[in-house]
C-alpha cells in the first residue's frame, strides 16, 4: 500500500510534553513511533490515538540511558522500513541538588539520555533526511541552556549544548531540505519538576510554569515552520532576551538568586 502519512519519531513519548507531541502530531495527521521505557504506557496512548485519530502507532521500548539504545533504535526502525520524516528527540532526565550531592552515575546518565542519545539519534536519522532532500528534527532543549543553574548544573549544561548543537546543524542542513529546531521551554508542569509528592513544583519569580500541551503545540508548529529556536511563552521570551544583554557577573548574581529558591 503506498505510504500517505508523515511518520514522526517521538522519544520520551509515555508522559508528560512526549505524550503531548504524540497527541499533536497525531492530530495533524502523522503516524508515530512512540519510544520510551515504559512499553505499557505507550501502548495505552498508542490505542488512544488510534481510536481518535486513527493514526498507525509502532511503540518500541527503549532505555536510552543504555548507550547502545540509539543503534538499536535506529536499526529496529530499519527492520521494520520504517520512514522517519520527524524526529523529535524530547526524552530527558533531570537531577536537583548541588553537583557533589548528587552520585556521580546520576550525573553521567543524564548526559547519556541528555546529550549523547540525543546526538546520535539526530546523527543517524539525519543521514536519510538529507539524501532525500528531506526530513525535521526538533530537539526539546530549555531556557535553562542561556542560564546557569545552581542546583541544576548538569542539566542546564546539558540543555546548552543542545541549543548550540541544534542551532550549527539548521545551519549546515537548511539548504539540503532538513530543518533543525531547538525548542526551549521554561518550566513545565510535569513529574520531571514536581517535588514534595507533587505539592510543590519547581518555578521562577513572575514566570508562570508551562502546561505540557502548549509547549506541545508551539514546539509543533514551530518545527513545521523550521524555525531554528523557538523559546516558549512571553516571560520566558524576556528573560532570555534580558539574559543575552547581561554581563557575566550579573548572570552569576542572578544564577545566586535563583539558587536562594532551593530547587
Amino acid at each position: 500500500m503506498a505510504r500517505t502519512k508523515p511518520t514522526a519519531l517521538i522519544t520520551g513519548a509515555s508522559a508528560g510534553i512526549g505524550a503531548e507531541f504524540a497527541r499533536v502530531f497525531a492530530a495533524e495527521g502523522h503516524d508515530l513511533i512512540l519510544v520510551a521505557r515504559s512499553q505499557a504506557k505507550l501502548e495505552a496512548l498508542a490505542l488512544e490515538l488510534a481510536a481518535q485519530h486513527g493514526t498507525k502507532c509502532v511503540v518500541i521500548g527503549s532505555d536510552l540511558g543504555d548507550p547502545k539504545a540509539p543503534q538499536v533504535l535506529y536499526d529496529e526502525v530499519k527492520r521494520r522500513r520504517l520512514r522517519v520524516d520527524v524526529l523529535v528527540n524530547n526524552a530527558g532526565l533531570l537531577h536537583s541538588a548541588a553537583f557533589a550531592d548528587i552520585a556521580l552515575a546520576d550525573h553521567l546518565q543524564l548526559l547519556q539520555v541528555n546529550v549523547v542519545a540525543c546526538t546520535a539519534l539526530a546523527h543517524l536519522f539525519l543521514a536519510p533526511m538529507l539524501k532525500r532532500k528531506s526530513g525535521r528534527i526538533l530537539n526539546v532543549a530549555s531556557t535553562s541552556a542561556f542560564q546557569p543553574l545552581p542546583n541544576l548544573a548538569v542539566y542546564a549544561a546539558s540543555k546548552a549544548y543542545l541549543l548550540s548543537l541544534s542551532e550549527a546543524l539548521w545551519i549546515e542542513a537548511r539548504d539540503r531540505g532538513v530543518t533543525v529546531t531547538a525548542l526551549c521551554p521554561g518550566f513545565v508542569n510535569t513529574d520531571m519538576i514536581a517535588k514534595e509528592g507533587g505539592r510543590k513544583s519547581m518555578s521562577v519569580p513572575l514566570i508562570r510554569n508551562l502546561e505540557p500541551g502548549e509547549v506541545a503545540r508551539q514546539g509543533f508548529e514551530a518545527c513545521m515552520a523550521g524555525k531554528p529556536l523557538y523559546v516558549n511563552g512571553v516571560g520566558n521570551l524576556a528573560a532570555v532576551e534580558l539574559g543575552r544583554l547581561q554581563p557575566r557577573p550579573l548572570r552569576r548574581w542572578l544564577s545566586l538568586q535563583i539558587a536562594k529558591r532551593g530547587f
